[in-house]
């Protein structure tokens, strides 16, 4: 089965042009159904049938797996064994009935106004580091990118003049604006302190690390704990907080979801639309300490 599991991973990568993220998903999800079936006594892709995948995911519900990663379990079969049946490598598509649980949407994390303008403020020196932190943070807010579309972001993809980002997700792509806070934060970084953190390596990428390698998300991670430690924000901190925290805020000050549902890059409004959960959320909060009658 692996051999179809790499044949699979390349349509994903050349022709699909799934974003890395992505596929790395689906492979991690297909290797570990790949063993669980091999443990069953399953190998040959012609002979794993409906019962053998709802097997597995029943094995998964057993050992109380969230719904979420059941459900994308679930969307990993039926894109693998859709594409073996379209090639004809199977005569049936066995993940044709599988049916995902419902999933209920939680309201996401996100910080207050004045919880994002104290963390924001927290890289306020004038090392190279901070000075880049500074950019970083943001350009995040600034956009509601993805942290990994931020760390993705080539020198290309910024126009400064104009006031907007080119970002990439796999062979998608959108122009989000940032306003003149954000453009400040990048006149900084560029000035000087990128340069002489890339040195002679002619590194491509807007953000790297202090030694001139790409940024990692582990590392951009680390960078935003350790100023939210250091603004004393109690809020459980993700590498989505901003983005959510970005949404949010745009719902508030009255944007239109549409506008919101382009720049976050979703490709279904509906999953926009939670935003406004949020907010209305903020607003019962607000009129509970507020009101006298509350």
């Amino acid at each position: 089965m692996n051999g179809y599991i790499n044949e699979f991973v390349d349509y994903l990568m050349n022709v699909k042009k799934s974003s890395k993220n992505t596929v790395l998903s689906y492979k991690r999800d297909l290797q570990k159904f790949a063993h669980y079936a091999e443990d069953m006594g399953v190998i040959d892709v012609a002979k794993m049938n409906y019962t053998v995948l709802n097997a597995y995911i029943l094995m998964m519900e057993s050992k109380s797996f969230a719904p979420s990663t059941i459900s994308r379990n679930i969307a990993t079969l039926k894109a693998f064994f859709g594409y073996l049946y379209k090639k004809r490598v199977i005569d049936s598509d066995p993940a044709e009935l599988l049916k995902a649980p419902k999933i209920e949407k939680k309201v996401p994390e996100i910080l207050s106004i004045d919880e994002v303008t104290l963390l924001l403020a927290q890289p306020c020196g004038d090392s190279n580091k901070e000075i880049r932190d500074k950019a970083m943070l943001e350009l995040l807010y600034a956009t509601g990118m993805r942290v990994s579309e931020l760390i993705s972001l080539k020198l290309s993809d910024i126009n400064l003049s104009a006031g907007y980002v080119c970002c990439r997700d796999g062979s998608k792509e959108r122009v989000i604006p940032f306003g003149s806070v954000a453009k400040q934060a990048l006149k900084a970084y560029l000035a000087g302190p990128r340069d002489t953190m890339v040195g002679e390596t002619y590194e491509d990428y807007l953000f790297t690390n202090c030694n001139g390698q790409p940024m990692s998300r582990q590392g951009f991670w680390k960078i935003l704990k350790s100023y939210a430690k250091k603004a004393g924000v109690e809020a459980d901190i993700t590498p989505h907080t901003l983005r959510h925290s970005f949404a949010a805020h745009m719902v508030e000050n009255g944007a239109d979801l549409r506008s919101i549902q382009e720049m976050l890059g979703h490709s279904d409004v509906s999953t926009t639309q939670i935003y406004t959960k949020v907010s209305n959320h903020r607003i019962r909060e607000v009129y509970a300490k507020a009101h006298p009658r509350a």
